[in-house]
């Protein structure tokens, strides 16, 4: 079965490793000068809960449909540039002023999901209606690259290309011990595990769930079996949509800054997790997030920021040659897909 609909690991799983991760990074705080330590362990881990939905939302188009989507990433920025542009000016024609940075993010993920219909409507429909497959030309992933570019450069022109503050009105921090962990983040955090949750009881246990694990096993069979492929296809750009939308507006919640090229780095960070948790598993996507937020900070506190992206990498490199198929290994993508 394919591992982009793998939900079997218990809840038990994961509140152990959970356990696991508090003591040790109590334990790394207890020993002397390792509260700086820990707190960037802390760090880490709330940055890659946004990397965690990313990372997620590639792995269903890649598990499901063998379709490497370049647009996702530009759907986490424009969440982040659509909330800006309506916390600063308001409704489109001069309708009304500003609105409230919450109804403002919630506009932004709104945006999100209906930019991925479209790109479902013009990449995979559009194949699938004049060619009968949609997966057997390099159309599909070049048109995906056009439409990131023509998003990108639309919100260039009309938004501008300098980066942005977003208008969050509220900071707490919360201190445990010599920790000090922002509410922001860990509301970030839980929530993107809330949601991959939640993704993972839908896939597993629903009948659109049960109708996506057919199609990601093989189209044409669960075609046989009365899947209404064209009907379900679209879902999974809308599961995108969301999660880039969750995650953009998580970031913008807990880092204020927006910007037209905010997509590329959680998008080339969030393949990185997903590699190394393993390409079509869900649980994969959430360990590489995690890990990848991890490596990045810890690269930053030993080695500074400009070497921050050579231990991602590095540590990407290292796992391909050693596991290729990633820590909890990932499904068999080639021909049979949609």
């Amino acid at each position: 079965m394919t591992g982009v609909i793998r939900a079997a690991h218990p809840l038990l799983l994961s509140a152990g490793a959970a356990a696991l991760c508090i003591a040790l990074i109590a334990a790394i705080a207890a020993l002397p000068g390792g509260s700086t330590l820990a707190q960037q362990i802390v760090s880490g881990l709330m940055l890659g809960g946004i990397y965690v939905a990313v990372a997620v939302a590639f792995t269903l188009t890649i598990g499901v449909l063998n379709f490497l989507n370049f647009t996702i990433p530009t759907m986490f920025m424009l969440t982040g540039m659509v909330a800006w542009g309506l916390a600063r000016y308001g409704l489109p024609f001069g309708l009304s002023g500003g609105v409230h940075w919450a109804l403002a993010l919630l506009g932004g993920i709104l945006v999100a999901i209906l930019a991925s219909l479209v790109v479902e409507r013009f990449t995979f429909r559009y194949l699938k209606t004049r060619h009968g497959d949609a997966t057997e030309h390099a159309i599909p992933l070049v048109s995906s690259l056009g439409f990131m570019l023509i998003f990108e450069h639309l919100v260039l022109i009309v938004l501008g290309s300098e980066a942005q503050s977003f208008p969050v009105r509220f900071r707490l921090d919360l201190h445990i011990g010599p920790l000090v962990v922002g509410m922001p983040q860990l509301a970030s955090l839980l929530m993107s595990l809330a949601i991959v949750f939640w993704l993972s009881w839908l896939l597993k246990t629903t009948q659109i769930g049960r109708a996506l694990r057919a199609i990601a096993e093989s189209p044409d069979t669960a075609t046989l079996l009365g899947v209404e492929v064209s009907r379900i296809v679209p879902v999974v750009f809308v599961l995108s949509g969301l999660l880039c939308g969750v995650a953009g507006a998580l970031f913008v919640v807990n880092y204020s800054d927006v910007s037209p090229f905010m997509g590329d780095h959680v998008g080339t960070k969030a393949i990185a997790a997903m590699v190394l948790g393993g390409i079509g598993s869900i649980w994969g996507a959430i360990a590489g997030g995690l890990l990848v937020g991890l490596l990045e900070t810890l690269g930053i506190h030993f080695f500074g920021g400009d070497a921050a992206q050579v231990v991602v990498w590095t540590a990407l490199l290292a796992a391909i040659v050693l596991r290729p198929q990633g820590l909890f290994g990932g499904s068999r993508i080639g021909k049979g897909k949609l």
